[in-house]
């Protein structure tokens, strides 16, 4: 077991000691998996804690302090992830920079980022701290938890420039092959999140603002040990907080990349937040119940997450240096690797869905309401790779606003049509859910057929 000795002198280790994956040379299976999986288990690990508020909430308190938690995280990740696509940018930019080997270019753009994450902190701090009510009110938040979530929503957010600098700390880490510090940063901050969580909530009966307070703590914590990693680094991937510049080159090479990516993620929020708004038109009780399935569908959604990266710097460091036919093998394998991840863990999540959303609550009218997003969403969470992984070669490879469009259209634009019309005709929850599965095939074809034309007319 960890000791905090330990935790300290693994803090404090130079990088030269991380086993870090040559991507350029040699055997590419081993390598993409021991990418991927401290990749998708760092993530996982991330929501398990995040999800520890939900339950705590859920166990401890009452099933509107749940659904006050539950229905922010769509509306945090609206505009989350426009900025977390940036990290995107930094990663794949980093990475080529990396197979061209040249060495002033890696140490400028890691200093571009880290001032990018700065700026995106503070954007999103004063976003989040103005805007919460009326997001909320306009997301339909059941009266009964409104003021709750506004107070969960304003709290989370005060610890927003700490978790951009996380994200754009460990995308560098993971240019260079490094996922597993990133990985024990999480680690770390979450049993911090989880021990204040029960402290503050169960001791202190601080309700929503224990878990948001506890959440704030621990993505400082996290922000601070990968800051420290980055420190401590040697040679052109060595972080000075004196030589923090936005250069024009970079951030222009960094948006071009990752702003797709990001407004990406932020159009899928937006799709999103109408799901949520239409579930929020259901009740306090749909909103907890799916607030509790969609930690499962954020869970399995990381495994396809995490090899849809590896693609991106995988195939970004190869494009790079030229090497045109391992790109092709990225491709295959990490859709292979993805599909059988993602595929065992849909089937654990709905093989075993009453035990395991019986953790986060003992309503039974909340538990109906999540077996129906497992069965109906979350089983069928495996088709995202068939569209993830060709966007992220194509991303890896510099054409990064065709995926944005396909998947736009597909799993965006789709849903809230289908949210204001059949939703909106049948009114049952199991109809809202089927817009899942829908999307996500009819994206997949029409990612498939556009990867492999830009390909063969590349190559």
């Amino acid at each position: 077991m960890l000791n905090i000795k330990t935790l300290y002198r693994r803090m404090h280790q130079p990088p030269r000691h991380v086993d870090k994956v040559d991507m350029l040379n040699g055997s590419l299976l081993d390598k993409i998996l021991l990418f991927a999986i401290p990749l998708a288990a760092s993530m996982i690990l991330q929501q398990l804690f995040n999800s520890a508020d939900v339950a705590v909430v859920g166990r401890f308190d009452s099933p509107q302090a749940m659904a006050a938690v539950g229905s922010n995280s769509q509306a945090i990740n609206l505009m989350v992830n426009l900025f977390v696509g940036l990290s995107v940018g930094a990663n794949v930019i980093i990475a080529n920079y990396i197979g061209k080997g040249k060495t002033q270019r890696i140490h400028e753009a890691i200093h571009t980022a880290m001032s990018l994450a700065l700026i995106s902190g503070i954007i999103l701090l004063i976003w989040g701290l103005t805007t919460a009510r009326i997001t909320l009110e306009l997301m339909d938040t059941p009266k009964d938890v409104l003021e709750m979530a506004v107070l969960y929503f304003r709290l989370y957010f005060l610890g927003m420039p700490f978790i951009m600098l996380y994200n754009f700390g460990a995308a560098i880490l993971r240019s260079q092959g490094d996922s597993k510090r990133p990985l024990l940063c999480l680690f770390v901050g979450g049993i911090v999140n989880v021990i204040l969580n029960l402290i503050l909530v169960i001791i202190f009966k601080l309700s929503v603002a224990g878990v948001a307070i506890a959440t704030v703590v621990s993505n400082i914590i996290s922000a601070f040990m990968i800051i420290n990693y980055l420190r401590k680094s040697e040679g052109e991937f060595k972080f000075r907080f004196r030589d923090l510049k936005l250069k024009g080159v970079y951030v222009v090479a960094m948006l071009k990349i990752g702003l797709p990516a990001g407004l990406q993620g932020m159009l899928f929020s937006i799709s999103n937040v109408c799901i949520q708004t239409a579930i929020n038109s259901l009740g306090s009780y749909a909103s907890a119940g799916s607030a509790a399935a969609l930690n499962f569908d954020f869970i399995t959604f990381f495994f396809v997450n995490a090899f849809t990266q590896a693609a991106v710097t995988f195939t970004g460091q190869n494009f790079g240096a030229k090497k045109f036919d391992r790109c092709k093998k990225i491709y295959k394998l990490t859709m292979l690797s993805g599909l059988i991840t993602t595929g065992l863990a849909c089937f654990i999540c709905v093989w075993w869905w009453p035990e395991i959303i019986g953790l986060y609550t003992t309503d039974e009218t909340v538990l109906k309401f999540a077996g129906v997003r497992m069965l109906h969403a979350v089983a069928f969470l495996w088709m995202c790779n068939i569209y993830e992984i060709p966007s992220g070669v194509l991303r890896g490879i510099g054409h990064s606003t065709l995926p944005t469009v396909i998947i736009l259209l597909g799993c965006c634009v789709l849903r809230i049509i289908w949210v204001y019309t059949v939703f909106a005709y049948f009114k049952d929850f199991a109809v809202l859910m089927d817009v899942y599965p829908v999307s996500w095939g009819i994206t997949s074809v029409v990612m498939l057929t556009a990867y492999f034309y830009i390909w063969r007319r590349l190559i």
